[in-house]
């Protein structure tokens, strides 16, 4: 079986803002880190039909988030269940997440935001062939971060 994408349910979503703990410096990534997208992850209402919770062989895999930024243009947002990452397991979940993004949206171009330190994710993202359009600093977590703008023209 392959990747199955599911809208996320309430029970998914607070299993991965309580349960999801990331290692050293990945931590920024754990949920309760930011307040602001906490509260906006476990809010059905504002979650609605953009977030899906990703299984493989019925084992959780992880999480997308598909937004429509502009024009035939879809944003992701991403994250793989703690302790499958690091371990050659992305270079197929975030081809799975692009396969659904252009069979159910059909964008012309799909973007992304990274954090700069996150170097092996934007190896990835670089391999499937998303290119660096910019970076610029995001106020998160209760300090001020670079991230990275990476694009995938389809």
């Amino acid at each position: 079986m392959g990747y199955k994408f599911e809208i996320m349910t309430q029970e998914q979503a607070e299993e991965i803002a309580y349960n999801w703990h990331y290692n050293a410096e990945y931590s920024f990534y754990d949920m309760v880190a930011d307040k602001e997208d906490l509260v906006e992850f476990l809010e059905a209402q504002k979650r609605g039909d953009s977030n899906f919770f990703v299984t493989k062989d019925k084992e959780a895999i992880g999480f997308y988030t598909f937004n429509e930024v502009a024009n035939n243009t879809i944003d992701i947002g991403l994250g793989m269940r703690p302790d499958l990452t690091g371990n050659g397991n992305g270079l197929g979940f975030v081809q799975a997440g692009l396969d659904f993004a252009k069979s159910k949206y059909r964008p012309e171009k799909i973007t992304l935001s990274v954090a700069t330190f996150n170097q092996r994710a934007i190896k990835i993202y670089s391999e499937i062939g998303f290119d660096e359009v910019d970076t610029f600093i995001q106020e998160t977590n209760g300090s001020r971060f670079e991230f990275m703008r990476m694009l995938y023209r389809c």
